[in-house]
């Protein structure tokens, strides 16, 4: 079958399955939707296949989200964020501490991969700099895939049941609503920031480089709302997929193993997340609620959606994701070639 059938199914799958979640009334039905029905086609052995520069270009909307959610208010407010900020290098450095033995030791696992599986990076930068590190690639995008996927799950309940708020919020204004010169202005500005993001090799480019883009024509009064809502459900829409089909081809040996030990280590992140929030929330850094979001480790896109849905903080969630992305990269190389000289041949 050609990859262009394979992405007809998957685009198929995914779209029953958000539409099986909306008539039913369930709560982000186009991200749980394709998410879930997706990873049951995945375990069910269909060959599905993600979108490409499709998916790449539907995150470059959350990035225009959060650009246009940095006006002259939060950017004020940004100095105030120090303090918890200060507390994300050690929280990083005590997830490896105990994510590293726990996958080598425990797990298996070689040095390399350990440290990779361990860090809370974005998914598909710990894949590609485990990969350039001669790290096993289908076991970082197992695990990585599951910790998004266990936080994608696990957060929105805890939102409801312990934040007492709704995931039926609105997302935004609808595009009939908005001036269309603002949507063309924040089209061009995605592109921009996208591509402009690439060639300059800008991590994360599909989301930072719209967000710097947007943030700066927000800044100077140029943009004033966010994406439509409906570009909101396009996005979810294709994260959606891209965690499903993350399962493809995933064997019952790796589900014993591989997937096991990453919601092993889920709840040790979990626990972590946990007592770091509490420590933001009780020193007065931020609500409980933001703090919750702000250290969750989950991707920069999930919790980008999560925060836009419950009305968060966006300027504080992100720059906080941010930070500990930026962290996790800058140090990942390096210690996993220190990890990689001191094992033996």
């Amino acid at each position: 079958m050609s990859t262009m059938r394979h992405r007809s199914l998957t685009l198929v799958v995914a779209a029953i399955g958000a539409f099986v979640f909306w008539a039913l009334g369930l709560p982000l039905p186009f991200l749980f939707g394709p998410m879930m029905a997706c990873l049951l086609a995945a375990f069910g052995g269909m060959r599905l296949v993600g979108f490409g520069e499709v998916s790449a270009g539907a995150r470059t909307i959350l990035g225009v989200a959060v650009g246009t959610s940095i006006t002259p208010e939060v950017a004020a407010q940004l100095p105030s964020m120090a303090g918890s900020l200060a507390l994300m290098p050690l929280y990083i450095c005590i997830i490896a501490m105990i994510g590293v033995p726990f996958f080598h030791k425990l797990c298996k696992f070689d040095p390399v991969t350990s440290y990779y599986a361990a860090m809370p990076g974005g998914l598909q930068d710990m894949i590609l700099f485990g990969q350039e590190s001669g790290a096993d690639v289908r076991v970082l995008s197992l695990i990585h895939a599951t910790r998004v996927l266990v936080i994608v799950m696990v957060a929105p309940v805890l939102l409801v049941t312990v934040y007492d708020v709704s995931l039926s919020g609105s997302m935004g204004d609808p595009a009939r609503a908005m001036p269309l010169q603002e949507m063309v202005i924040m089209a061009v500005a995605a592109i921009v920031g996208w591509k402009g993001g690439e060639k300059i090799g800008l991590f994360g480019a599909s989301i930072l480089g719209p967000m710097i883009v947007t943030a700066a024509l927000t800044l100077g009064g140029v943009l004033h709302a966010r994406p439509p809502q409906e570009a909101i459900w396009v996005a979810q829409f294709f994260i959606g997929v891209v965690i499903g089909v993350h399962y493809v081809g995933v064997t019952l040996r790796e589900l014993r193993s591989v997937v096991v030990a990453g919601l092993g280590f889920m709840v040790v992140l979990a626990a972590l997340a946990a007592v770091f929030a509490q420590i933001v929330t009780y020193l007065g850094f931020a609500p409980a609620m933001e703090a919750f979001l702000a250290f969750a480790p989950g991707g920069q896109a999930e919790m980008t959606i999560l925060a836009i849905v419950v009305g968060a903080d966006l300027g504080f969630v992100i720059a906080h994701h941010l930070t500990r992305i930026v962290l996790v990269i800058l140090g990942a190389p390096i210690a996993a070639h220190l990890l990689k000289a001191k094992t033996p041949d």
